[in-house]
Order: structure tokens, then sequence, then C-alpha cells
């Protein structure tokens, strides 16, 4: 069979795929474990699942199966370490992959479904059809897609699952916690590092800007080859963000891009990480940059341009105290007030590398 796929059909972007969710029975495994306990994982399935981890892109479960006894299956068969918030339930398939996608902070588009049944298949078509369809029967020749391989694969995208996972205890521990939000986030000893980016930064850099949607200031994304030469540029300032507490490090997280001019600086892209969305670190990155601008003598202007996705950063700009000042089309130019700049959060240890 072939594989199924949304409509419009159009060019595919390289590395959209973020995230597999998959059936079971009949798809990781054959038969049907409420018939035959003992099933056995498909080995082609098992490499697929392997070497994309490897590259960064997530797994979950959308199931229509006794959940215990799917889950103790999984153990069993050395599989369930892959999988990040598995739904295992008799409820829809397309609830599942919605609530996936809430937990893992990603757009639908981000999501790929493999599954055996056309009924399943069509289900998650009719009510999200921005989620990939993937029939059982062709992952060897849909898995190798461009969708499902980043262009590069960075040292972080091999930790990109336990970095999820460390997400998963840090929210377990927010749940048990008794005491205001901004008590338990200090309770974490967050360090936010700064510094130049590096050649050895750039790949991830480059996965940054396609990767990040929620917290992109203008939904650009640069090149490997455009972000070495912006970071070789005397007028040029690019910086790299990353983030560590006492569960681990979240890798590299934001990333800013400014043009020093006169009388005023520009920055021309600021993004962070979805991942630290909740932990009130999105302007430590941007007041860092306003306070350069101010200690150079010079103004602070940034590019916002609304894609639907990046409300959060637009709000980012508007606490930090910037205001429009012009508006071409999509695009807003915005100017900072830097006689007004914010510490960072007395919860997180700012550490800047000149």
């Amino acid at each position: 069979m072939t594989e199924t796929v949304t409509a419009p059909v159009t060019k595919p972007v390289q590395g959209k795929i973020k995230c597999v969710v998959w059936d079971l029975d009949n798809t990781v495994w054959d038969g049907v474990l409420l018939e035959d306990r003992d099933v056995r994982v498909r080995p082609g399935v098992v490499a697929h699942i392997r070497r994309l981890d490897a590259m960064g892109v997530l797994h979950s479960v959308a199931s229509r199966n006794d959940p215990e006894a799917a889950l103790a299956a999984l153990e069993r068969v050395g599989l369930a370490e892959f999988f990040l918030f598995p739904r295992i339930s008799w409820n829809p398939k397309s609830q599942a992959i919605q609530e996936i996608a809430t937990k893992l902070n990603l757009g639908l588009d981000a999501f790929a479904f493999v599954d055996d049944q056309e009924f399943e298949l069509a289900e998650v078509g009719h009510a999200l059809p921005q989620v990939t369809r993937v029939n059982a029967e062709s992952i060897d020749e849909a898995l190798l897609r461009p969708e499902f391989r980043p262009r590069f694969v960075t040292d972080e995208s091999a930790l990109r699952r336990a970095m999820y996972q460390g997400q998963l205890v840090r929210d377990e521990r927010q749940a048990e916690f008794v005491g205001t939000d901004e008590d338990f986030l200090a309770s974490l000893d967050m360090t936010f590092e700064i510094a130049r980016a590096r050649r050895e930064d750039l790949q991830r850099a480059e996965e940054l800007t396609v990767r990040t949607n929620q917290l992109n200031s203008t939904g650009v994304t640069y090149s490997y080859e455009a972000l070495d030469e912006l970071r070789s540029s005397p007028d040029h300032l690019l910086l790299v963000a990353s983030l560590t507490d006492r569960f681990g490090s979240y890798g590299k997280i934001g990333l800013a891009l400014v043009e020093r001019g006169t009388p005023d600086w520009r920055l021309n892209m600021l993004l962070m990480s979805c991942r630290v969305l909740s932990r009130g670190v999105g302007s430590v990155l941007l007041g860092h940059v306003m306070g350069l601008a101010k200690e150079a003598g010079a103004g602070l202007r940034a590019d916002f341009v609304e894609t639907g996705r990046n409300r959060m950063m637009q709000i980012t700009y508007a606490f930090s105290g910037f205001r429009e000042v012009a508006r071409d089309g999509a695009r807003t130019t915005l100017a900072a007030d830097l006689d007004t700049l914010q510490p960072p959060p007395a919860y997180v240890r700012l550490r800047v590398d000149p």
C-alpha cells in the first residue's frame, strides 16, 4: 500500500516531522495484543524508531488497547523508553495525538501518524488535517522521505528525547510542589548562559530557526552558511543561549541576531525554544541585548512578523518595553525603551561568556 498524505500535496519540507506517533497492533508488533499477549515486535519498525530517535525525532503512541497490558508489552520488548506521553485508550486516535501535541508543545504539522487501518488514518486526517499520515505497510519508503530527515544531526539531537524526559520529571515535581510558581522556579537552580555563537554552534542554530515557531520573532529561517557569514561579520552579533537546572541541561535554547548600526542597533531575529516556555526565562536574552545596546550608546529596534503562532513573542516584546513605530504589511518595527531595563528574574543565574 502507498503512503496516505494530507492534501494539498506540496514540496516536502526537510526535517518537518518532529514526532512520529505509532499505533501498536499490527503496526509496532505483529498481531493483536488482546488476542495474543505474546506479540512480537517488527524488527524493521524497531530499526526506524532507533534511527529517527538518534536524529532527534521523537516518538509516541496512540493505540486503542488496554493501557496496562500495552505498557507492559512495550516494557517487555524494550521499547517503552522511546515513547513520550503514550496515549493508550479507547478514545479516537485524533484525540490522542492532540493530547500528545499539547504535552510536547509542538504544532500538529510537526507530527506523523503510523497505523495499519485505513479507518484510523482517515479519522485522523479528517480531525487533524495538518498531521502527515503513513500506512504501516509503507514505512520503509515513507520514513526515509526528507520530512523525516533533519538537515543536520547535532549533538543535541541524540539527547532530545532525554531532554523531554527530564521535562516530564520537572512537571511531576512541580505538580507535587507546595508553594508559589516562583518558589518552584527558584528550587530548580537555573543557570542561563549567553555566548557569541561559535562555528560548532551553527548546526544547532540553524535547527533552532527551523524548529521554533511559538517564540520566533519573525518566522525567518537561516541556513548554516548564512549564519556562519553573519557570525563573522563585524556589523553583526550572533548570540546563543543555553539553560541548565538541577535536573540537567535544556541544551541551546535561544538565538539572537543583532545588526549594529548608527544610531540604532536592529534585532533582526530573536527566538527561544518552546521547551522553556514555562520557565520564566523568555525575556532574559532580550534583556541582555537591550543592555548591550544601551552600553554602546545606541538605540534598539526590533523586527516582528506575525506568523499566526508567535503571539507569545509579541507579548515578550511588549512586557520588555518595546512599542510599535512602523508597520509594513505583516512586518512591524518596534523600538525599545532602554531607560527601563528589567533585570533577569531572581530565580535565574545569568552567566555571560564574553
